[in-house]
């Protein structure tokens, strides 16, 4: 079976040390896992507003992209590299923090709306919608009003620790993912969720 020709692989998040570690920076966390295992190296694109890392897994080469804009300008980095580049966006994956999803949960999907993230609403109105996203389980503190203080907090370590087990699930099948395409992935990434103890996700997400 083909795999997926994915080309970029956008990580979320916020610039700088006061947020290296909250839940609203799920997404770049899984880039530089990404980048250790594979043996990339972040450098700064003022031109991007964005640090990149070529990366080869297997016989492909890709990009890796954190966009240096914070959180609610993510679009426009995104887009100058799919641009410069030339990459069709079937072939973007971007991964982001998930308020829908309890914490740990990690999904893969390709296309579909933003979900109140603004984030992803400004990398859908600069790219479109019909791009791959791993969507990282956060949980939602239960209040609306709660939501900015709650993503760009740090979570407890039993919760960074889901988080943390959830990125290296998702890093697990990058490759299958490139070789073997995205049925196969997400059989395998979802699977996790059915394991004894194992958190779920809503049945419609």
């Amino acid at each position: 079976m083909a795999g997926e020709p994915l080309k970029l692989i956008v990580g979320l998040g916020n610039p700088g040390t006061e947020y290296a570690r909250t839940r609203h920076n799920a997404g770049f966390q899984f880039a530089d896992e990404l980048a250790r295992r594979h043996g990339a190296t972040f450098r700064s694109e003022p031109r991007h507003r964005a640090e990149l890392a070529r990366m080869r897994v297997g016989d492909t080469e890709l990009w890796l992209l954190k966009p240096m804009s914070y959180m609610n300008h993510s679009g426009d980095p995104v887009r100058s590299v799919a641009s410069f580049y030339k990459v069709p966006v079937e072939s973007v994956l971007v991964a982001y923090d998930e308020l829908d999803f309890p914490t740990g949960v990690v999904r893969l999907k390709q296309g579909g709306g933003a979900a109140g993230h603004n984030g992803m609403r400004d990398v859908i109105a600069h790219l479109g919608d019909t791009f791959w996203r791993l969507r990282i389980g956060i949980g939602h503190p239960g209040d609306r009003a709660a939501v900015l203080d709650y993503v760009l907090g740090r979570p407890p370590a039993a919760e960074a620790q889901l988080i943390h087990e959830a990125l290296l699930a998702a890093a697990d099948i990058v490759p299958l993912l490139l070789s073997e395409g995205a049925q196969i992935a997400m059989n395998r990434l979802h699977s996790r969720e059915s394991a004894p103890g194992a958190p779920t996700a809503p049945a419609n997400s």
